[in-house]
Order: structure tokens, then C-alpha cells, then sequence
């Protein structure tokens, strides 16, 4: 026995079996495969070369027995930890932690005691104040940080910083982007969630809506966009475990359909705002169920691009006793009957708002119908509505009493004399026009026995923008008829001139406030400048952006008379240096914004003057400045270090 083993000497080394791995150098003695009784090691002569490299093999090969447990004993021991703050250092040190840590309910991790004795010096704190000034953290993920490991650390970080009360995800990872798991672990760690807004993510299913659903009771509002994987299911699940939802807003989520909303409708009797657009299974019965539940409670309602007809658009009037905003977008099988039911029924008494965009269904008689059943009728917008002309505009402004507020986008039947008899109609708190687009709009002549032409003094604002047909002559019309204007916006007009802005100008002298005139390649400096001595001490906002015979000479101007300008657009225009030498060096003006984006008259020499402008200046554009380098830039940002500059 003596022979075979040796006690150890200064070059020799103890070992266990079990412990070392095999080495091929070395004679060793190998005792029966059964466990052995002896404790007393096997010892064997080895060189310091060889025990080095050996020692090197054994620490890359050694194993990590804490990750050799299983998961339900790391998550009896992780879930035991004292605090947050302990929780969010475990996480770090692998993505199993990660995965364990997250995995544990808020309900199943213990409470946390405080164990520092009380200073009996500092005055008691209050709990109901202290839970009641809690933060309430949001966090945002966007594109390629959209995984599940981030939400996984989001989920365990927020008990430390806070309790997480809003979360958006758009986007998601090309390989690894959101899926279940990363909203199980947002249910099972943030309970206090209260708005979730999911945006493009192709991977969540009904189990990662129903895990949220299950964790976040609290939860308010929901956003569910082009998410094609989730079914009525999950929205079920939403609509059961989830009693304070108040907005829902549902896109291009192509298979949701009447079964979620009737659920919606049944279970949520807080919902004050939907919204359901480009869903193709959702039909008349999912509208139907949803408002003959919740339409006493809606208060905003958005219908956009749905396979639903008359009789839904009939419900929601009827039912919609709360609607106070109602949007009807591409609702192509809605004829003129459905308009007409929906207001005859009189339920939208409290309809305050209404935006009807591309319905062919929509007549004059639908549109009058409409005034005439909502007395509290105040804003209109009507875009691509081809059917309605300058007999149910006329009509809708007489029955509309309240109106304030009418846009006409791309209303190609409605012409200036429909528009003109509307503002003559119009009641006395009519307060804004807008045509964008129209192309019906053209020059009308007023009728040689018309000796006064009434106007429309209650008319604040007005907008007209990309109509080809309004000359100089709808202009000067509109100036007679409008002599109260405070805000004017001519666009897109290459027929306007100096010739028709002049007349507007001197019947609204003292009261513009702002004016916009931008692509207008035909106002002149004469225009302008009558615009600024006219109204020098009231206007804000002057944009003439594209006013490509604007001058120096109106930069002077406005110098000398523009008290109270604070933002100025002299964009694609001809201001040289010298303009804006005298607009740098004017003490008594208060710029907040600037643009000179694409003068090709400035150089660095111009640039550089504006670093004397004062601390008010808050925005500065000079994009596509070509005679401008980089050396000049430089220096005036190191100038204006307060302000935002855009190059």
C-alpha cells in the first residue's frame, strides 16, 4: 500500500477524484466507481509547469453551480430578497436571473420592513400623503430597443425608481423584438400600469394581452396598433379584467372583431373614447353592441375605414346620447339614408364636434340634417365629401346656430358664392373659415344693382389654402364681406397679388394678428410693407416664406414698426446682409423664432451679425443657406449657445 500511495511532498498535490478532471501525463491510481468512505485524498508527484497549466484547464472548465439549480429553487431564492434595489443588482448578473427576477409577482414578493429605528426628533410623516405623491414613472421603446429583455428590466427597475404608470412600445427588433414574454413580465411586475400603447408588433399574441390583463387591473387606456396576431380573445380578456378602461383605440388589428367590442361594450362601463380604424372584421353588430352598452358613456368616438352600413350609423345616433366629438372616416357603404337616421334620431343632442372625410354617402340633405338635430353643433370639418354643394352649406350655417368653426378640405362642388351666402348665413359666434383645396372655388362678379353687399362682422379667422381658382377678385370679395379679420392665412395662391391683398389690408387695418402669405411669388414689398405700418402694433406672426420679391426694404419696416412681432418667416426670399444687419441690431424687437431657411443672398458675413440678436430668440433656421460655411455656423452657435439652430 505504501507503494501506491505517497504523502505529499513540496511538488506533489492533493486531489480528489471528483474534482479534477482526467490528465492524460499523469499515472494516477483510480479507486472503484462506487462512493468512497475514505476522506483522506490520493496524492501524486507533478512539476510546477504542469500544475499551473492544469490549474488554468480546471478554471476555464469550472461549472457555475448556482445556475446549475433549477428555476424553481432560484425563484424561491430571488423572490426572498429584501429590497428593490437588491432585486435590480440580482438581475444584472445573468439573463436567467433576468428571466427568474421578472417572472416573480409583485403579490408574491415579501413586504419591506424598514429597520432603522425612528428619529424621534423629525416630525411623523403622513401614509395617505405619502402614497399620494408616489412617481409614476412612463418608459418608451422604440424600434430596435423594443425586446423583451428591456422589458423584463423595466419590469423589476420600476419598484426601485417608482411605479411604472405608462408604457409605450413602437416597433420592435428585426430578431429579437417584443413578444409574450416580454408583456408577462410587464403584468407580473407593474401592476400600477395604467396606459399601455402598442404599436406595430408583430409577435404579441392573445397570452401576452391576457397576462396584462390579469397583472394591471388599473389599467385605463389601451392602444393596440397593426398587432395582426391578436384576436377578440385578448381583448376579452381586457375587457373583463380591466373594469376602469375609459379609451380604447383600435388599428389595423385585422383580426379583432365583433366579439372584443361587445365584450368592450359590456364589461367597461367607464369608456368614454373610442376608436376603430381598418379593422375588416368588425361589421354592423360589433358597432351596434359596443354603443347600445357604452354609447350613454362615450363621450369621442372615431370610426375610420369599417365594413359597416346604415343601420350601425343609425345605433350610434341613437345610442350616442354623450358623444360630444364624432369622427366618420372612408365609411364607404354608408349612403345618405344612414346620415339622415343618425341625426333624425335625435340622440346626439350634446354633439359638439363633427368630422365626416371621405363618405360619398353624404348629401346636402344628410349634412342639413345634422345642424338642424344637434343644437350644440360647433366645429364642422368636411373633407372629400363630393356630393355636398353650395345648397347644403348654405342650408347647414342657417340651421346651425352655435357653428364656429367650418373647414372644407378638397369640397370640389362648393364655389365662392356658396361660400359667400354661408357667411352671410352664419350665426353671430362664427368665428372661423377654412378652404383647402377646393377646387370649385373661382372669381364670381358681384351684380351691378347690388349697391351694399352684407357682411359677416363676427368672422375672426380665415383660411384659404391651395385653391387655384381664388384670384384677386375672391379676395377683395372677401375683404368687403370680412372686415374683422384678426387671422389670415393665403397659401399656395399664385394668383394673388398686390393688387387684390391691398383692399384686404386697409379693411382690417389695426386688428391682424397673425398673417401668413407664404408661397405667394407675386406679393411684392409694397403689399407687405402697407401690411406692417397697418398693422404694426398688433401683429405676432408674419410668414413669407416663398415671397420671392420680398426685400430689405420691408425687413426695415418691420424694424421700425413691429412692436410685438414674435415670430418672423423671411424663408426663400431676397434679404440680403444689409436687412439683416438692421434686424440684428434692433433693440426694441423681441424675436422668439427666426427663419431664413434658403435666402441666396445671405453670407457668413450676415450670419455672424445675427449672434447681436438678444436672449429672446429662442428658434433660428438656416437651412439650404448655401453661401453660409461651417466656420460661420461655429461661431455664431458658440454666440447664440441659448438658442436652437437649425443648419
Amino acid at each position: 500500500m505504501s507503494t501506491l500511495v505517497n504523502f505529499p511532498s513540496k511538488n506533489e498535490v492533493c486531489a480528489e477524484r471528483f474534482l479534477f478532471p482526467h490528465y492524460s501525463g499523469v499515472a494516477t491510481y483510480q479507486p472503484p466507481c462506487k462512493r468512497s468512505r475514505i476522506t483522506a485524498p490520493f496524492c501524486f508527484a507533478i512539476d510546477e509547469d504542469q500544475l499551473a497549466k492544469l490549474n488554468q484547464k480546471w478554471e476555464q472548465k469550472r461549472p457555475c453551480y448556482i445556475d446549475a439549480l433549477p428555476n424553481e429553487c432560484l425563484f424561491e431564492i430571488l423572490r426572498r430578497l429584501p429590497g428593490a434595489r437588491e432585486r435590480c443588482a440580482s438581475a444584472c448578473v445573468s439573463k436567467k436571473w433576468l428571466s427568474v427576477l421578472s417572472s416573480i409577482r409583485s403579490s408574491e414578493l415579501p413586504k419591506e420592513t424598514k429597520t432603522t429605528l425612528p428619529d424621534l426628533n423629525e416630525d411623523p410623516i403622513d401614509v395617505e400623503e405619502e402614497t399620494e405623491t408616489e412617481e409614476c414613472l412612463q418608459r418608451s421603446l422604440e424600434g430596435k430597443k423594443a425586446t423583451d429583455i428591456r422589458l423584463a428590466a423595466i419590469s423589476i427597475s420600476s419598484g426601485s425608481r417608482g411605479t411604472l404608470g405608462k408604457l409605450t412600445i413602437q416597433g420592435s427588433h428585426p430578431t429579437r423584438g417584443v413578444t409574450d414574454k416580454g408583456l408577462t413580465a410587464i403584468g407580473r411586475g407593474c401592476p400600477s400600469l395604467r396606459v399601455l400603447s402598442i404599436w406595430n408588433v408583430p409577435r404579441v399574441t392573445d397570452a401576452g394581452l391576457s397576462e396584462i390583463a390579469d397583472g394591471c387591473p388599473l389599467l385605463e387606456k389601451v392602444d393596440l396598433v397593426d398587432c395582426p396576431l391578436i384576436t377578440d380573445k385578448g381583448l376579452i380578456a381586457i375587457a373583463r379584467k380591466c373594469p376602469n378602461l375609459t379609451s380604447l383605440n383600435v388599428e389595423s388589428c385585422v383580426r379583432i372583431g365583433n366579439d372584443g367590442l361587445q365584450a368592450i361594450g359590456r364589461c367597461c362601463p367607464k369608456l368614454t373614447s373610442v376608436t376603430i380604424k381598418n379593422c375588416p372584421l368588425v361589421g354592423d353588430k360589433g358597432i351596434c353592441d359596443l354603443f347600445s352598452s357604452a354609447g350613454a358613456s362615450l363621450t369621442k368616438v372615431k370610426l375610420h375605414g369599417l365594413n359597416i352600413g346604415d343601420h350601425a350609423i343609425a345605433n350610434v345616433g341613437f345610442h350616442g346620447k354623450g358623444i360630444t366629438d364624432l369622427t366618420l372616416s372612408c365609411l364607404q357603404s354608408v349612403a345618405e339614408r344612414g346620415f339622415w337616421v343618425m341625426a333624425n334620431t335625435l340622440g346626439l343632442q350634446k354633439l359638439k364636434s363633427v368630422a365626416i372625410i371621405s363618405c360619398p354617402g353624404l348629401t346636402d340633405l344628410g349634412l342639413a340634417s345634422i345642424a338642424k338635430c344637434c343644437p350644440g353643433l360647433k366645429q364642422v370639418h368636411l373633407r372629400r365629401c363630393s356630393q355636398v354643394s353650395d345648397a347644403g352649406v348654405k342650408a347647414f350655417c342657417e340651421a346651425a346656430k352655435l357653428l364656429e368653426s367650418l373647414q372644407l378640405e378638397e369640397c370640389n362642388r362648393i364655389t365662392l358664392n356658396g361660400i359667400l351666402s354661408a357667411l352671410i348665413a352664419c350665426g353671430p359666434k362664427f368665428r372661423s373659415l377654412s378652404l383647402v383645396k377646393c377646387l370649385g372655388i373661382k372669381d364670381i362678379i358681384t351684380p351691378s344693382g347690388m349697391v351694399q353687399i352684407p357682411s359677416c362682422a363676427s368672422l375672426r379667422c380665415l383660411t384659404v389654402r391651395n385653391c387655384p381658382g381664388f384670384t384677386d377678385a375672391s379676395l377683395a370679395m372677401v375683404g368687403k364681406i370680412c372686415p374683422m379679420l384678426e387671422n389670415i392665412e393665403l397659401s399656395g395662391l399664385g394668383d394673388i397679388s398686390d393688387h387684390g391683398l391691398l383692399p384686404l389690408i386697409n379693411t382690417c387695418a389695426g386688428r391682424l394678428v397673425n398673417v401668413n402669405l407664404c408661397k405667394n411669388a407675386n406679393i411684392t414689398d409694397i403689399a407687405v410693407t402697407s401690411l406692417v405700418k397697418a398693422n404694426g402694433n398688433t401683429l405676432k406672426l408674419l410668414n413669407l416664406d416663398g415671397c420671392k420679391k420680398v426685400t430689405d426694404k420691408t425687413v426695415m419696416e418691420i424694424v421700425e414698426r413691429c412692436a410685438v412681432l414674435e415670430e418672423l418667416d423671411l424663408s426663400r426670399s431676397m434679404v440680403s446682409d444689409y436687412g439683416i444687419s438692421v434686424l440684428a441690431s434692433a433693440k426694441q424687437l423681441k424675436l422668439r423664432v427666426l427663419s431664413l431657411a434658403g435666402c441666396q443672398k445671405l453670407t457668413g458675413k450676415g450670419v455672424l451679425l445675427l449672434g447681436n440678436m438678444g436672449k429672446c430668440l429662442e428658434g433660428l433656421n438656416l437651412l439650404s443657406c448655401n453661401l453660409v460655411n461651417s466656420y460661420n455656423l461655429a461661431a455664431l452657435e458658440e454666440k447664440l449657445w441659448w438658442c436652437d439652430i437649425l443648419v
